[in-house]
């Protein structure tokens, strides 16, 4: 039998505090890059990329809803 456990669980996780959109987004872009060169092929590797870009991603979509006129 297999366990599952979710790469983020709002009762466990708290999420990353959200900057500016736009230091988001350089944030953002900075670990798209950085990702871009991971190993398809180490699964520890991925495992570590995604849940990168999984906080990232949760912070930037954060930022856009904080943001003045509320971006989403």
């Amino acid at each position: 039998m297999s366990s599952c456990t979710p790469l983020f669980d709002p009762e466990r996780d708290e999420p990353l505090t959200s900057l500016s959109v736009e230091a988001e987004v350089e944030l953002a872009r900075e670990l798209l890059a950085a990702s871009a060169g991971v190993n398809i092929h180490d699964h520890d590797e991925m495992i570590r990329a995604a849940v990168k870009l999984d906080g990232r991603l949760r912070s930037l979509v954060a930022a856009l809803a904080e943001a003045p006129g509320g971006a989403l």
